[in-house]
């Protein structure tokens, strides 16, 4: 992955955590020809409202240290499943329910995925 990539995917972990986010993990996209990104972070709020906390923490933090702005951000109506298009790096921040539903990891099966620890 580049260097500004990476920097945009390390800055948006930090604000992910800011905001106690859990579960968060990367799949790597390079290596899959089809994928719409370089990356996916992928991680969960406990409710709807801590989900459109973490969406906020991130474009604060991507704004603030790695001088990007989300190109689009899709969801914030019911604060389900947050998406937020950086481009390079999508975003996905969901309720645990929609996270399971939707199961993004095995989707992108072929991706590498990395495990963040959680902040407790």
């Amino acid at each position: 992955m580049e260097d500004t990539t990476q920097h945009l995917v390390n800055t948006i972990i930090e604000g992910i955590q800011e905001k106690k986010g859990k579960g968060i993990v990367t799949a790597d996209l390079t290596k899959i020809i089809t994928a719409p990104c370089a990356c996916f972070i992928i991680c969960q709020g406990g409710s709807p409202q801590q989900v459109d906390a973490i969406a906020d923490s991130v474009e604060e933090f991507a704004r603030k240290k790695a001088n990007e702005k989300p190109a689009a951000i899709a969801g914030r109506e019911n604060a389900e499943w947050i998406a937020m298009d950086y481009g390079t790096v999508m975003v996905h921040i969901f309720v645990p329910e929609a996270r399971e539903h939707y199961d993004l990891e095995n989707l992108w099966d072929d991706a590498q995925i990395t495990e963040i620890p959680d902040l407790d």
